[in-house]
């Protein structure tokens, strides 16, 4: 049987006391990520390596004594991925931060603590740009956006974090670290392991490094806001405008989540049924056959400013959404996903099931490339409401399934979707899934619990 203290004083003679947090209240905010409906568990210690050779040795130690390890970049994620199991490692990467960019390849090499927001200003600073920007960028890691494959508002042109993912540097179950991909546009040497990573939410190794892609600024943009009667026409407008445009971004809120934003940051928009925001190049014919369009499938006022403020501040808007309808109650954040003709068809269900389980439900999310985030919100006071609220939950994701669609676009499975991921996979790919485990991660030393 496992000393829990023969653990900790080898994780200290390796990492020294910078390295490693035994005392379980300087511990706690390692507990938690943003999933505020997971109760996470309590570590045995947490451990914050500062390179890939401390991160070799932590998954040394814990292998020899049969210690699972959770791994945790800044603590954003939306899933439980990264919530603390008890008596497990946790391992933060929060010491991690390196950013070195070579602006004649075009690439950053970062570790995986550096935040979203990091990588973009020191990419800037060499007149270059990473696209990939989650809600969260300004607070998110970049390992967390590689865990989960995060998305973003930019995505609908843009393109995700796997497309942007160049090579991965990886500690692996024995402590090997191995290097998958490189530096290269194209590569297709041998299996594309990196992208087998690429979203596995720490189930599979430990990223301690990320070769990122980068690209010249974007031109400036032309920010459009409309307004609808409700959700539902705002949704059948979405799939008007993707099946003509491909705009930069496209976003969805429906009243509620208007209202919730309204209450912090007032923007005149009290009463609005649903806000669609877009924005395109301000070059070319797409601005005014965007507007053109979403008047054509219905709004009811359609706005385009050229201004980069007023266009950061309504962006600001939407991602102020998720933080302020957690002031009303406790929120369970769904992640679906459903082809974008499907969208429409996705908000109504979600309205019905917001009535039948009497739950407010505000819905946000990437429209122009079908992921919503219907926010599931109550009080966690209340046996009965959070009853509701489960169920909503869950009925939600049976719905987008039922459409075609999928449990999750961007925010992971983590603890929160793991017993819903056999109804979207069924029991064959389960199967596939749980062989790529064994291959990798034979003795589940990396986030046992969560997916299978």
């Amino acid at each position: 049987m496992t000393d829990d203290s023969d653990v900790i004083a080898a994780l200290h003679a390796v990492l020294g006391p910078a390295g490693v947090i035994d005392d379980a209240d300087v511990a706690t905010p390692y507990r938690y990520d943003r999933a505020s409906a997971v109760e996470p568990g309590r570590p045995l210690v947490v451990v914050r390596p500062a390179s890939t050779a401390e991160v070799q040795v932590a998954v040394r130690i814990a292998a020899a004594h049969h210690v699972p390890i959770v791994t945790r970049g800044a603590g954003t994620g939306l899933s439980g991925g990264s919530s603390a199991l008890d008596g497990a490692i946790t391992l933060s990467t929060d010491r991690m931060r390196s950013v070195h960019v070579d602006a004649a390849a075009q690439v950053a090499v970062v570790q995986p603590g550096a935040l979203n927001a990091e990588v973009k200003v020191a990419a800037a600073e060499h007149g270059l740009w990473y696209p990939p920007d989650p809600s969260s960028f300004e607070i998110c890691s970049v390992g967390g956006n590689v865990a989960t494959n995060a998305g973003g508002l930019c995505c609908v042109r843009y393109g995700v974090t796997t497309d942007y993912v160049l090579g991965l540097e990886v500690v692996m179950a024995d402590g090997r670290a191995v290097r998958l991909g490189g530096r290269t546009v194209k590569d297709v040497a041998g299996y594309d392991l990196k992208r087998l990573f690429i979203g596995s939410e720490g189930t599979l190794g430990i990223v301690t490094e990320v070769t990122l892609r980068l690209r010249p600024p974007p031109p400036a943009t032309t920010t459009i806001v409309a307004t609808f009667d409700d959700v539902v026409h705002a949704g059948v407008a979405v799939a008007a405008v993707m099946s003509t445009l491909r705009p930069d971004t496209l976003e969805l809120m429906d009243a509620a989540a208007v209202a919730a934003v309204e209450r912090v940051r007032p923007m005149g928009l009290v009463g609005v049924g649903a806000l669609l925001l877009a924005q395109c190049g301000t070059g070319g014919g797409d601005v005014a056959e965007l507007e053109r369009c979403l008047r054509d499938a219905g709004a009811n006022e359609v706005a385009a400013s050229s201004d980069a403020d007023e266009g950061e501040l309504l962006m600001g808007a939407r991602r102020m959404a998720i933080p302020c309808v957690e002031r009303l109650g406790t929120v369970l954040i769904e992640d679906v996903g459903v082809p974008i003709p499907r969208v429409g068809d996705l908000v109504a269900e979600v309205a019905a099931i917001a009535e039948r389980t009497d739950t407010l439900i505000p819905v946000i999310g990437h429209a122009g490339d079908g992921n919503l985030h219907p926010l599931v919100t109550f009080d966690a006071s209340d046996a009965a409401a959070t009853e509701r609220a489960r169920e909503a939950f869950d009925d939600i994701m049976g719905a987008a399934l039922a459409l075609g669609g999928t449990i999750t676009g961007e925010h992971g499975v983590g603890i929160l979707k793991a017993r819903h991921l056999a109804a979207q996979l069924g029991p064959d790919v389960i199967e596939l899934h749980r062989r790529i485990k064994m291959a990798f991660d034979p003795d589940g030393v990396f986030n046992p619990g969560k997916w299978i």
